[in-house]
């Protein structure tokens, strides 16, 4: 007995199925995360080590080289790249993205502890972490105050307002943007030094002395007892400026003989300014980031909540102003589409309506869509998935899937009762006769997303949830279908004796639509080799459209943010920083249209290490797209243009990627050139810029790698210095302590520990002659001239050295000039490489590009396979190879409909597209099945093949029809969106409506070629068991 027997013979059975997956359906909703997109970020672990003082070569080879080499033993390591510059190395270690994060953290956490014996010795410890992706910023706060000092600022924000956020549940980090952290200042003046036979050592050393509290035991009485502590802590500038540097008999030299103390910043170079309005308001910045993969939306209603509480208990010379809310595009999102979904549900029952014309037939197709629908949502619960856009478009496209079974079915079983059988009767007799092609049908567009759900890189993390939340929907409602459709229609289905008004006007219309195509597809089957022709057509069409669509990643999402990049020549002061960066601010509050906010940030670092000085970034922050008339892309041209405009530092702009990576910002084009050594890496770096720069597809180009920082070389004459009795120790230790500004030690504020830092007074580290002040002590304790033991030249060096997989590496980065698509822009940059680079270079690219490009494979590979896997389950359904054949033809028809359709709308060939051709392929194969399974009953009847097929694609015109208009009117909702999802909608309900109108006529005269001619004598003579179809 077949499961829609059992269900018309029981059918509160069938009821309480269905209404159990509602109820499952409706817990997995209430249990599911929301988030913008699937998570497609790799798991990234960095690595940050602090070395004071150290050079950038100092850092790269005794820092950095040593601890990759370990790192690399790692498992499921994807790329290593780092970055080491002046007193920091940053190593970021990017895993497959199937790797357990905790997993990785603590392997690279070990690997690390196993390198620290090759590291120097005064290094600190490394900071192992979790990096956080641009993709978990969800919130920027800006803490300002008009009476309180930046210090007292960066205090609030680190301490209350951090605490009070960090504790949020699906917190990652709250990063301190621009921080000015409490240091104490300890400068000193290199004559009074002199003067007093002390160097910088001594200061730190008597720091060590002085400032300490320890336990010292108890005292024990006969009741009681009290613990010892000796209270020398140095707590003020104060006790500081009293420390007692040095003992010469009676003579007691402190702190403030030889210079002072003050309560100072960890970081001075280091700044927000709030431009909006043209205030320039500097703030202290707070950057909320959740963990990878947390409920963005759930934590940012949180971070609200405790907002409105901290603006309660702050003083009220303190403001925290939303600087921007990145989950409102989120949730704009998800709303609109939600906003889609049920547009699609509404126009999907008014095709239904009005095909059927009777509301007790509509309400039976109908509620199958609320019970596969919510069906998904378990789905995604069981599988970890969370409610986001993906998810979302796979429902709004499920509505007009999930519809199709149930019409295909009831609209057999309304046909067998239109014949004069009661409707138990049709119930029984119309499902069984659907059955095969209802599964075929099913099973078939099921294997389509197969490949999807297995397929690697970005495409395969991003379109996972989507392939399965529409191939589930479908399968459930196959089984809905196949269940509750003929238990309702044999239960609630009537058979009018007249028929309502609104049938008697309209019958005449599908009438004559339904004999119009028959007359039709009889002419055409008079001309049926034009079929061949039309084949060829589409073959040609495919290729020639294909070569004309611009390829890229996905299109621009109005995200209502993006930046401009400014990077200044090495050596420019923070202060020429500031300066510029207000006029770039200044121009951006003026000249934009629809402005909410934007900030100026100088020397700012999301991560525990200094910036360099001569980058900083102009955040811009907009209104909603609704709110304002220009796009984000006119933004970016417009800002573009004007970026020639600004002098003494290069500007671009900046839009962060709809999908991809976006660790460290990056332009589309990332190119990573790769050497064993620097010397030949810097030889023929000028070369491929230049080369680039000369590119009329390219423009923004830059290198990371810059050999223009400059630098004082101090070279000691070791001769001289041995007879004199001063090591290299000494010298060297000297001038990190007087010129770097080195942490001597810590000390307690309000129960808080902060750095002790020292150096030499400002104005003596003004210039090279400044040296001449600077002495070093001997061994026997002599006082001597540091000019006596060096010379000085002034060079330039890299401001930065960079490594990727373990070479030392450049990356060009590069924007697409206007009208160029990003497969051109990496083409140009492959074509530049191939003219500039020698055999010993490796090269690779990174970013957006490389996930491009991983891209375009896995999805190509993936269409493939789709399309085998279709034909070996059409060849098992049919048990034949001809049938399978002429179903496939309609994927040539459905690719060059979805071609047509994206270059009359303008669209570009990215990931949405070429997901909605795979997914278009699965649906145009259902109108095949249905024609094909039904010919092939038919011609077993004694029909030839062509009087078959035309009898077949007449009879299935109508659901057909029905089908196709619930699946175009389905995923019109979508194409008619301003979003990088739209080419989607588009390609699916254009590739239907070409690729719908052909199959009605190429599939039939193809099957007369194709189809076996098996009489109908033979098909009697078989026996029943053997009995195969054609």
């Amino acid at each position: 007995m077949s499961i829609s027997a059992l269900s018309i013979k029981k059918p509160v059975l069938a009821g309480v199925f269905s209404l159990l997956i509602v109820i499952l359906g409706i817990v997995g909703w209430k249990q599911l995360g929301i988030r913008e997109f699937p998570l497609t970020e790799p798991p990234v672990i960095s690595v940050v080590t602090f070395y004071a003082g150290a050079s950038p070569d100092v850092i790269a080879s005794k820092l950095t080289k040593p601890m990759e080499e370990s790192i690399a033993e790692a498992n499921g390591i994807r790329t290593i790249s780092s970055e080491s510059r002046e007193q920091v190395s940053v190593i970021s270690i990017e895993f497959n993205r199937e790797v357990n994060i905790e997993d990785a953290l603590n392997d690279v956490r070990d690997k690390v502890a196993k390198s620290r014996k090759q590291l120097p010795t005064d290094v600190d410890p490394p900071i192992v972490q979790k990096a956080s992706s641009p993709d978990n910023l969800v919130a920027f706060l800006e803490v300002e105050s008009d009476t309180k000092d930046i210090k007292e600022v960066s205090h609030l924000a680190s301490t209350i307002i951090k605490d009070r956020i960090q504790s949020i549940p699906g917190i990652n980090n709250v990063a301190i943007v621009g921080e000015h952290k409490y240091a104490m200042r300890l400068r000193f003046e290199p004559a009074k030094l002199a003067a007093f036979q002390l160097t910088p050592e001594d200061i730190r050393q008597a720091l060590n002395r002085e400032n300490i509290d320890l336990p010292a035991g108890r005292i024990e009485g006969a009741n009681n007892e009290l613990s010892i502590r000796t209270m020398g802590r140095l707590t003020t500038a104060e006790d500081f400026e009293q420390m007692i540097i040095k003992q010469v008999g009676a003579t007691v030299i402190r702190l403030r003989d030889i210079g002072s103390a003050e309560l100072g910043e960890v970081n001075e170079r280091t700044a927000i300014i709030n431009g909006t309005d043209n205030l320039n308001r500097v703030g202290i910045g707070v950057a909320i980031q959740i963990q990878r993969g947390a409920n963005a939306i759930e934590v940012v209603d949180e971070f609200y909540r405790r907002l409105d509480q901290l603006r309660k208990d702050i003083p009220s010379e303190y403001r925290l102003i939303v600087g921007f809310d990145f989950t409102q595009s989120v949730r704009d999102s998800i709303a609109e589409v939600e906003e889609t979904l049920f547009i699609a549900f509404g126009l999907v029952v008014l095709i239904i309506f009005l095909f059927l014309r009777d509301w007790r037939s509509t309400i039976i197709p109908v509620i199958a869509i609320p019970v596969s629908i919510l069906s998904a949502f378990f789905i995604m619960y069981i599988a970890g998935f969370s409610i986001n856009i993906l998810t979302l478009l796979g429902l709004v496209l499920s509505i007009g899937l999930v519809v199709d079974d149930a019409i295909v079915v009831l609209e057999n079983i309304y046909k067998k009762i239109e014949e004069g059988m009661t409707p138990i009767q049709a119930a029984f007799k119309g499902s069984k006769e659907i059955y095969f092609a209802v599964m075929s049908t099913t099973i078939t567009l099921a294997a389509v997303f197969l490949p999807i759900v297995f397929m690697g890189g970005i495409s395969g993390q991003l379109f996972k949830e989507f392939a399965v939340v529409v191939s589930g929907s479908v399968l459930v409602s196959a089984f809905v279908a196949l269940t509750l459709t003929p238990m309702l229609s044999a239960y609630f289905l009537k058979k009018k004796e007249t028929p309502s008004w609104f049938y008697r006007v309209t019958e005449p219309f599908f009438v004559r639509l339904n004999n119009g195509y028959a007359h039709l597809l009889q002419a055409f089957m008079k001309v049926r080799w034009l079929s061949w022709v039309f084949l060829g057509a589409m073959a040609v069409l495919i290729y020639f459209i294909g070569k004309q669509l611009p390829s890229e990643l996905a299109p621009v999402e109005d995200r209502s943010n993006m930046s401009l990049i400014a990077i200044a020549p090495e050596g420019v002061s923070f202060d020429y920083m500031k300066k510029h960066m207000t006029e770039v601010g200044e121009y951006v509050n003026n000249s934009t249209e629809g402005l909410y906010q934007t900030y100026s940030m100088v020397a700012i670092s999301f991560i525990p290490a200094p910036a360099p000085v001569n980058v900083a970034v102009q955040s811009i922050y907009l209104k909603n797209p609704k709110d304002r008339k220009s796009s984000i892309q006119d933004l970016y041209n417009q800002y573009g243009a004007a970026s020639a405009d600004f002098r003494g530092f290069l500007l671009f702009p900046y839009l962060p990627p709809t999908i991809g990576s976006r660790y460290g910002g990056g332009m589309p084009i990332q190119f990573v050139l790769q050497s064993q050594n620097l010397d030949s890496l810097t030889a023929v770096l000028p070369k491929f810029l230049t080369a680039a720069r000369q590119s009329k597809k390219l423009m923004f180009i830059d290198a990371d790698l810059k050999i223009n920082k400059p630098e004082l070389k101090i070279n000691i004459d070791r001769q001289k210095a041995a007879l004199m009795g001063v090591s290299m120790e000494e010298v060297a230790h000297t001038l990190q302590l007087s010129f770097s500004g080195q942490r001597y030690g810590y000390y307690l504020r309000n129960d808080r520990q902060y750095e002790v830092i020292g150096q030499l007074e400002r104005q003596h580290r003004n210039d090279n002659s400044d040296l001449n002040a600077i002495y070093v002590r001997s061994l026997s304790g002599a006082m001597i001239p540091l000019t006596n033991l060096i010379t000085m030249e002034e060079a330039v060096s890299p401001a930065a050295i960079y490594r990727y997989d373990q070479y030392t590496s450049a990356t060009v980065s590069a924007a697409m000039a206007p009208g160029v698509s990003l497969a051109e822009g990496i083409e140009e940059i492959e074509l530049i490489k191939k003219q500039v680079l020698g055999e010993h270079f490796k090269s690779s690219l990174a970013g957006q590009s490389r996930d491009y490009v991983e891209s375009q494979g896995n999805i190509a590979f993936t269409l493939v396979l789709a399309l085998l896997l279709i034909y070996m389950i059409l060849a098992a359904q049919f048990g034949s190879l001809r049938d399978p054949l002429t179903i496939m033809l309609t994927v040539p028809m459905a690719v060059a409909g979805a071609l047509v359709s994206l270059y009359w709308f303008d669209q570009s060939l990215n990931v949405f597209s070429q997901i909605g051709i795979i997914t278009l392929v699965g649906l145009i194969t259902k109108n095949g099945i249905l024609i094909v399974e039904f010919a092939n009953h038919l011609k077993q009847t004694g029909l030839s093949k062509s009087e078959a097929v035309v009898q077949a694609a007449v009879q299935r015109f109508r659901p057909i029809l029905m089908t196709s208009l619930a699946m175009i009117f389905g995923a019109l909702p979508i194409a008619l969106t301003a979003n990088s999802r739209q080419s989607l909608g588009i390609v699916i309900a254009g590739g239907l409506v070409f690729s719908g109108i052909l199959t009605l006529f190429i599939i039939p005269a193809v099957y007369s070629y194709l189809a076996s001619t098996k009489s109908k004598k033979e098909v009697e003579e078989e026996p029943e068991e053997l009995a195969l179809p054609q």
